[in-house]
């Protein structure tokens, strides 16, 4: 499951930018320095963000990392330092969300909620 999870994350994620480079109208990559970290923020070809992160000074993945989908909705929430996954990460697939507890750059737990609520009818 664990390395389900990880080759669906690196599969979309190189999908997204083969798709970026493909499209030569697509908007470049904003970088913003807040609190002596980059901020990048990477867009789909319609304009809307595709992913968001922070990076340190050594170029290493830190803080929190957001990916959406071209409907501008979370798709995973990661957290990183200095490059090594931390903490909880959210992964919505669908009706379900996942979440995935990182200790050292590996996942220890992974918990599952499937939404099976329903709205009432008026």
């Amino acid at each position: 499951m664990k390395k389900l999870l990880m080759t669906a994350f690196i599969f979309t994620s190189l999908v997204l930018s083969a798709q970026n480079v493909a499209n030569s109208e697509a908007p470049k990559p904003v970088y913003e320095v807040e609190d002596g970290l980059v901020k990048v923020t990477n867009f789909y070809e319609t304009g809307e963000i595709r992913e968001q992160g922070f990076y340190d000074a050594d170029k290493k993945l830190t803080g929190e990392w957001i990916q959406y989908d071209k409907t501008g909705k979370r798709t995973i929430v990661a957290n990183y330092y200095k490059g090594a996954k931390v903490g909880k990460w959210l992964v919505w697939q669908g009706d379900k969300l996942l979440q995935l507890d990182y200790e050292q750059s590996r996942i220890a737990n992974v918990s599952e909620w499937k939404d099976t609520s329903t709205l009432a009818d008026n």
